[in-house]
């Protein structure tokens, strides 16, 4: 068997037939040495699992790029993105577990692309020289705070450097400290002489549906690298890791997002926008207004009711967790990709903290919940502004309905929202926010969301079908990787 045929157990797709690395080698072996000029082909043995792993990233990777190659190169209508491939852009995903396809491939198959190793690496893999693994115990203040400081100042900023994520320690709390969650995921590389935090990235407990399928799986957010230390590849790093660790309790499957393309998105959405304190959002030049409108027009235009209408809408509270989790399940079944909570997670993630999140339930005559809409807070740091150092983002994180319009409901929460001080709200187009997004004035905005999953194939799915309950950091802008792309909070196992 060739080096080329070494994928990691994939089979590359490419929208016109289903290609075996090997036998397609073979095929179009004189293009092959056409294209690569003097890169030679080694013939060897097959490799075991635990010799595949041994091979160097750059190694690997360049297998799955030499085994592309051939059908990208007959044919220049596929994308640019694939191309880009070509040059070494994806490396640090070509090593890993994905489902590689083309436009206009159709996946059938439901299951995971490689099955788990009963035998998991037992060493951390190595850090440059001069770094130390460790393990953030956010239980910690002092601890919670340095990682605070390095997300805040290292994790992601506008496009123009103008606008900056200002996690707080409550929602960091919120976040990572999920039920049932791991010490040893919270993963963190430290200076070796002065024990700074320069690295960190985390992974959190989470039951999905995917389609039929009901799995055990981890979410992975918060990859974040100190800006001075990008050129030395610790990110590859970080999440070999991780994958590692989480691979120990005898996990393989991850769901993540990112806010570029990667190889090969599972659904795709858009976010949109909603302006609460339209006449902050014009002064700080917020993307997400209107253009050509005055500022008049715009606080016209943008203008709310004082009070709510909605009967019987409450905040919610400890006790309607039963219920709010009830009418959940009774709603994932129209959703092909889900979250599948407990009565523990719900409370952890729906019940409403200061300046984290807010949750609202409608209770009928008879008792019993009938709606629920819950949104989180994350506050901006506006950078370089004579008048506004901060900006409040609210992000829609759930909303369902058995009884009230979807749209009177979101109108509602836009309200409850503005009463707080939040100046903007966000959602995305999943689930059946397109029912209300541009009834309520919400403004698309250029960036996208794409949902993806590790180790596991399946159909793709159109937005509508997916729910939107991933808790992660928003996904607002561009920032940098060693690997040199946007990705929005969450990678890989």
């Amino acid at each position: 068997m060739t080096e080329a045929g070494i994928v990691c157990n994939r089979v590359i797709s490419t929208g016109r037939q289903h290609i075996h690395p090997q036998r397609h080698l073979q095929a179009h072996k004189p293009q092959l040495d056409r294209a690569l000029g003097t890169h030679k082909i080694r013939h060897g043995h097959s490799p075991c699992p635990a010799e595949r792993k041994a091979l160097p990233l750059t190694q690997r990777t360049e297998t799955v790029r030499i085994s592309l190659l051939p059908a990208i190169h007959k044919s220049s209508s596929y994308p640019s993105m694939w191309l880009s491939w070509l040059s070494g852009r994806y490396f640090m995903w070509l090593s890993m577990s994905i489902h590689v396809s083309l436009l206009g491939d159709s996946i059938t198959t439901h299951g995971p692309i490689a099955e788990g190793e009963t035998s998991v690496r037992k060493e951390p893999y190595s850090l440059p020289p001069g770094f130390c693994w460790d393990s953030l115990d956010l239980s910690n203040s002092l601890v919670l705070r340095e990682l605070c400081g390095l997300l805040n100042k290292n994790y992601m900023e506008d496009d123009d450097n103008t606008i900056r994520f200002d996690f707080s320690l409550e929602y960091l709390q919120w976040a990572l400290q999920s039920p049932n969650g791991l010490l040893q995921w919270l993963l963190a590389v430290r200076v070796d002489s002065n024990k700074k935090l320069v690295g960190f990235i985390a992974a959190v407990p989470a039951g999905i549906r995917i389609y039929e399928t009901m799995k055990q799986l981890v979410q992975v957010k918060f990859l974040c690298v100190h800006k001075k230390l990008r050129l030395k590849r610790m990110a590859p790093v970080l999440i070999r890791e991780l994958t590692r660790r989480v691979n120990q309790q005898g996990l393989h499957q991850a769901v993540y997002t990112a806010g570029t393309v990667l190889p090969t998105p599972l659904s795709s959405c858009s976010l949109w926008h909603r302006p609460l304190n339209p006449r902050k959002l014009m002064e700080v030049n917020f993307p997400g207004l209107r253009q050509k409108m005055s500022l008049q027009q715009a606080i016209k235009f943008y203008c709310l009711p004082e009070v709510p209408k909605v009967q019987g809408l409450r905040p919610m509270i400890k006790e309607d967790a039963p219920g709010i989790h009830s009418l959940l399940q009774k709603n994932l079944s129209k959703f092909h990709l889900s979250p599948l909570l407990s009565l523990q997670e719900v409370e952890h993630w729906f019940l409403p903290r200061e300046n984290v999140n807010d949750t609202y339930v409608v209770e009928g005559d008879d008792g019993t919940l009938t709606d629920v809409v819950s949104f989180y807070g994350v506050s901006q740091r506006v950078l370089n502004h004579p008048v506004h150092t901060g900006l409040r983002a609210a992000y829609l994180l759930c909303i369902t309905s058995a009884a009230t319009e979807l749209a009177e409901l979101m109108k509602d929460t836009l309200i409850l929202a503005k009463s707080k001080g939040f100046d903007v709200l966000c959602a995305l187009d999943v689930m059946d926010n397109t029912s209300f997004l541009e009834k309520l004035k919400f403004t698309i905005s250029d960036k996208r969301v794409h949902y993806y999953l590790y180790n596991w194939t399946c159909p793709l799915m159109s937005p509508d079908k997916v729910l939107d309950r991933v808790i992660s950091p928003p996904a607002r802008t561009q920032y940098s990787l060693s690997v040199h792309s946007e990705v929005f909070c969450n990678l890989v196992i």
